[in-house]
Order: structure tokens, then sequence, then C-alpha cells
């Protein structure tokens, strides 16, 4: 039986030879053409999804560098908005400082006008109650018959009274 594996049959050989070759045939006829149009059809695909795949890396490229330039030019108006607005406080700054200096001149006046009002309501006051008393001096004397020390004691007791009495508020 070891014998029959090794030895070389010639009709068995053509007959292996015609299979192998009939196969072939029958593989590249139903099998090859298909698997080698399918293997193509996958090759133009990965290539169309290569070129799809470098076309938009380089539109990403140009959308970031876009993206980038914008970036800047906002963080550019950002600055000169900041700058402007600073600028702007500080300019209302300057007129608040100046508009309460003025007011505070205004009420410094108004307080001034009052003080001058209200001394010349007391010096007015003053000189009415002076008159007042001076008339109600003057009844008492005319009421009495006084002597002269009455009417130095009454006068003295007059003054004393104007120095004790408070000013008007």
């Amino acid at each position: 039986m070891a014998d029959a594996l090794v030895r070389v049959d010639p009709g068995l050989f053509v007959w292996t030879i015609l299979t192998f070759l009939v196969l072939v045939w029958l593989l590249r006829r139903f099998a090859w053409g298909p698997l080698l149009e399918a293997l193509e059809r996958r090759e133009k695909l990965i290539t169309s999804a290569v070129e799809d795949a470098q076309k938009t890396k380089a539109e990403l490229a140009r959308v970031k560098e876009d993206s980038e330039r914008l970036l800047a030019e906002a963080r550019r108006e950002a600055g000169s908005l900041v700058s402007q607005a600073r600028a702007d406080a500080e300019r209302l700054r300057g007129e608040l400082r100046e508009k309460a200096a003025a007011e505070a001149a205004t009420i410094t006046k108004n307080a001034e006008r009052e003080i001058e009002q209200q001394t010349r309501r007391a010096i007015q006051q003053l000189r009415q109650e002076a008159v007042d008393l001076s008339l109600q001096m003057a009844s008492k004397i005319l009421q009495r018959n006084v002597s002269r020390q009455d009417n130095d004691a009454l006068i003295q007791d007059f003054v004393g009274q104007l120095e004790n009495k408070p000013p008007p508020h």
C-alpha cells in the first residue's frame, strides 16, 4: 500500500491535470471574475474615501484658519471696546465730579444765603425785643413815679436782661 501512493500512474496523472485545469477555468469564470470585480469596486471606494478625507482635511484646515482669524479679530475688537468703555467711564467720572462740585458750590451759596437771612432775622428779632423791652420799661416808669436810684436800678436790670438773654436761632 505504501507503494501505491509513491508509484506514478500516467492515467491518474492526466486526469488530475485535467481536473485541475477545469477547476481553474471554473474558478476563473465564476469566482475570480466577481471576486476581482468586487476588489476593484472596493479599491475605487477606498480611493474615493481617501480623496474625500483629504478634501475634508483641507477644508477643516481652511475653516480652522478662518476661525483663528475671526477669533483674533474678535479679540482686537473686544480690546478696543474695553478701551473705549474705560475712556467713556473716565470721561463720565470727570463729568460727575464737575457736576458734584457745581452742586456743592450751589449748596454752599444757598447755605450762606440762608445764614445771612437767619442772621438778619435774628438781628431784627433782637431789635424788636429791645424795642419791646424799652416800651415795657417805659410803661413801668410811667406807671410809677420813680426816683433816680430806682431809675438806675431799672436800667441796670434791663441791661442785665439783655446780656443774659440767649440769642435767637
